[in-house]
């Protein structure tokens, strides 16, 4: 990227390093080493840069938004269409055992059962 990327831990020249993970920004005003460890990636750019992008990401979010609203409607329509048929599937096709489940009192009883 144009040489653009520094990783935490190194040394750098004077500056703005922008890391987009957790939108921390780090300036430099003389070379000086940035934090963090070798997994933390910095890029170096201008805050001119930043503001510009903004909008653009802005302009993006508000383009795709209508499709996103579609998908969770469509999603919300098919799971009560078809909810049932895939659960009663999904139930017939896999054991009952649930290993993050224990049944230390006894596995509860439908009403049918209990009955008998």
């Amino acid at each position: 990227m144009l040489g653009l990327k520094k990783i935490g831990g190194t040394e750098v020249g004077k500056g703005n390093y922008w890391n987009f993970s957790t939108g921390e920004r780090v300036h430099m005003d003389a070379a000086g080493i940035l934090p963090g460890n070798g997994e933390v990636v910095y890029y170096k750019l201008p805050p001119v840069v930043m503001l510009a992008a903004a909008p653009v990401l802005g302009l993006v979010y508000a383009v795709f938004l209508p499709f996103i609203g579609i998908a969770m409607l469509v999603t919300v329509v098919a799971g009560k269409l078809f909810g049932g048929v895939f659960a009663g599937m999904w139930k017939g096709a896999t054991f009952s055992w649930k290993p993050s489940e224990a049944y230390l009192a006894g596995k509860k009883k439908k009403k049918e059962e209990k009955n008998k």
